[in-house]
């Protein structure tokens, strides 16, 4: 599922994002030959290579242009986008990168893959990636914080969240606010899941989409599935549709975020090992619908 992290300078959003490709498992043979078929056209495989195991995390800077992060050229390469393929794709100071750059993403994040048309031919290449972007609440970075002061003013503040469109924020299913550290808490010990622990309980929610999407050759994850899928694997009783739907009136929730909160449900559900989707799955993954505005 795509993410957005918002918080300010220091928070560890980017330790964040590092930290996903670590919890997630490693590729499977099917996926790692996607991978390793993109990264040779690309040129950025040695000969003697011949799988790749761990999911690819790219961090394009703000300044790449449209054809770095979608690919192009006059002999069409996969951009950053298919070189994410199966693994994240992170994108930081989110609102710095151009609005017709951040556009492109659109396609990709939808369809899951890229098409790249040429006087020479139309190119298409996968592109099935986790979006993790991570931006500050406003351009100073200190809107909301208790023991700083913003300077901006809320125009300001508005013309910099304005610079990511509705409907791409609609395509991002987790939006998280990363809170900054007291500095006499980043010294204390506490009692919290080990990496392992997490990953364990990760392997569990892919085994969980990979026995329910079966021999699919494309669709892996909960997030990928199709109307027709849904309506088999998301099925839910008369209590959760009603919920859903005073939810979705309450929110003013596209149908496509409507959507896509039962596919975030679905995979809280696996992660808590539950066949069925309950109220509290769909609770949680309406409260990670919050736009920025």
């Amino acid at each position: 599922h795509n993410i957005l992290l918002t918080g300010p300078p220091g928070a560890g959003k980017t330790l964040l994002a590092r930290a996903l490709v670590s919890i997630q498992p490693r590729l499977s043979i099917q996926e790692s030959l996607e991978v390793i078929r993109i990264y040779s056209v690309a040129g950025l495989i040695s000969n003697t290579q011949t799988l790749i195991e761990q999911r690819p995390f790219r961090s394009p800077h703000h300044t790449a242009s449209g054809v770095a992060l979608v690919g192009g050229g006059a002999v069409p390469k996969p951009g950053e986008v298919s070189l994410a393929h199966r693994g994240v794709l992170f994108l930081d100071e989110f609102p710095e990168f151009p609005r017709g750059v951040l556009e492109n993403l659109r396609q990709p994040m939808e369809d899951g893959v890229v098409s790249v048309s040429r006087a020479a031919g139309s190119v298409q290449y996968p592109a099935r990636f986790m979006l993790v972007a991570a931006m500050n609440p406003c351009p100073c970075g200190l809107y909301g914080q208790e023991d700083d002061v913003c300077i901006c003013t809320p125009s300001q503040v508005l013309k910099y969240r304005k610079k990511i469109s509705g409907p791409l924020l609609d395509r991002i299913d987790l939006h998280i606010e990363v809170p900054r550290v007291a500095l006499d808490k980043l010294t204390e010990e506490y009692q919290t899941e080990t990496s392992s622990i997490v990953r364990a309980r990760v392997e569990y929610a892919h085994i969980c989409q990979r026995k329910r999407f079966g021999r699919n050759p494309i669709r892996f994850f909960n997030a990928e599935m199709t109307m027709a899928e849904m309506k088999r694997w998301c099925a839910v009783d008369q209590n959760v549709q009603t919920f859903l739907r005073q939810a979705a009136s309450a929110f003013r929730l596209s149908a496509r975020s409507y959507f896509r909160v039962l596919k975030v449900a679905r995979t809280i559900a696996d992660l808590g090992k539950s066949k069925t989707i309950l109220c509290d799955h769909v609770a949680e993954a309406l409260q990670y619908r919050t736009k920025i505005e």
